[in-house]
């Protein structure tokens, strides 16, 4: 949890929407909030009002699991939430599960097209057409090159693996209509700058305007409130240097005007976004100097460093974010010319002081 969330604003206070009701948060923008199986136990979705190609309905910013709770509510929303009116397009920041995972039955029951970068709709088209044996078997590789030992663990991680991504997101639409950072989207009578991140995921997007009085970031997962924006590196990337892309692209955030009203996918709505990105690089910056001291004396495996990143045990879904994260900022690190990587005799990767 963020110990400087006291320096935010929450211009809502405590309310928060209970599910398949909607706040209004600005003019024609409101809050929906839809609940997770996780220790993270919600994600809001963003409904907007818009009119396109003379048909008056909504764009939603994301839109939840494929889970039995989230379908539910979403039957209700169709009855008393959404005054009549069909969902247009929905627009998805990335694609992880639970911004992606009903986008298809959603496109499939109004017809509505996704709009998403054209990486995180093919990392969610791959996700969705992989084997079983890939999944699982590639990770249990990648897991014990990072000294995961324990065969509980292994055996936990090889059967979450099988059936994880597609257990939440069974299918994504057949196709769908790009969209890039640096472009701009007519959303009702707001115009959106769309704001490309990495680090994260492959290619999310958040959206920016100044329209309509406040300004406005629908942030997606890059800025987030109370927690730290999860940044990993996985099996199918195993070399990738995520954490240096995310803080580069908070950058991207610099020019946002002081009084920007966020719009995060967890936690409250806040302002006083330059505190939260400041936040952010501290953070990371401290992380970075436990790395180093964990690796001065002796090399180590990400797995090794996680009781100094973190200091407890995780359940198995936890794992694969804490052991990603951890080698996230060792893979910082190594990349600077800080640390040296190794391979000792059982196969595992160590990072050591240059």
């Amino acid at each position: 949890m963020n110990p400087l969330e006291h320096q935010l604003d929450y211009p809502f206070g405590d309310r928060l929407p209970q599910v398949t009701e909607r706040i209004e948060v600005a003019p024609g923008i409101f809050w929906l909030r839809m609940p997770l199986p996780f220790a993270l136990d919600h994600i809001n979705l963003w409904l907007l009002r818009d009119e396109i190609d003379g048909r008056s309905g909504w764009t939603l910013v994301d839109c939840g699991i494929a889970s039995d709770p989230v379908r539910e509510a979403w039957e209700r929303l169709f009855v008393d939430g959404l005054d009549g009116l069909p969902l247009l397009r929905l627009l998805c920041t990335h694609s992880h599960p639970d911004h992606i995972g009903m986008a298809d039955s959603l496109h499939r029951r109004f017809d509505a097209p996704l709009w998403i970068s054209q990486g995180e709709y093919m990392s969610a088209r791959v996700f969705t057409t992989m084997t079983p044996e890939m999944d699982s078997e590639s990770q249990i590789v990648h897991y014990r090159r990072h000294g995961v030992v324990e065969k509980e663990q292994l055996d936990a991680l090889r059967a979450r693996g099988r059936t994880y991504f597609r257990s939440l997101v069974p299918s994504v639409p057949p196709w769908f209509h790009r969209i890039s950072g640096g472009e701009t989207v007519a959303i009702g009578s707001r115009t959106f700058r769309l704001v490309p991140g990495n680090g994260h995921s492959p290619e999310h997007i958040a959206l920016y305007t100044e329209d309509g009085g406040q300004p406005i970031l629908i942030s997606g997962d890059m800025v987030l409130p109370r927690i730290s924006t999860n940044v990993s590196v996985f099996e199918i990337e195993p070399e990738a240097n995520p954490l240096e892309w995310y803080l580069r692209s908070l950058r991207n955030y610099d020019d946002c005007a002081t009084d920007t009203l966020v719009l995060p996918s967890h936690g409250r709505p806040f302002t006083k976004l330059h505190v939260r990105l400041g936040q952010q690089h501290a953070h990371h910056a401290e992380r970075l100097e436990v790395t180093r001291k964990a690796s001065a004396e002796a090399a180590i495996s990400a797995c090794e460093l996680l009781p100094a990143l973190f200091g407890r045990r995780f359940n198995t879904h936890e794992l694969t974010f804490a052991l990603g994260e951890a080698l996230a900022h060792l893979h910082a690190l190594w990349y600077r010319g800080e640390l040296r990587r190794e391979i000792d005799a059982q196969g595992v990767i160590r990072f050591g002081a240059c």
